[in-house]
């Protein structure tokens, strides 16, 4: 499994970042976790408003910072 957040490194960035490790550390899953701070990357995705989750390829969440437990939920599918 791929996880991205899509940020430029502000502060919800940071803690999308921690709460999605804590996620998936919780979950004991194996998981490479990428931060995508460069802004054409995240243009690709289609994203206006940061940040945003995805994973494997499929934007989640966007705009908005999840609680761990909705993160958990988001990867368990």
């Amino acid at each position: 499994m791929k996880i991205e957040v899509l940020g430029m490194g502000c502060a919800k960035c940071h803690t999308l970042t921690e709460r999605t490790m804590e996620a998936v550390a919780e979950l004991e899953i194996t998981a490479e976790i990428v931060k995508v701070e460069d802004m054409k990357d995240i243009m690709a995705y289609g994203v206006m408003t940061t940040p945003a989750l995805v994973i494997d390829g499929i934007v989640k969440v966007k705009g908005k910072v999840p609680s761990k437990d909705e993160i958990k939920s988001i990867i368990r599918g």
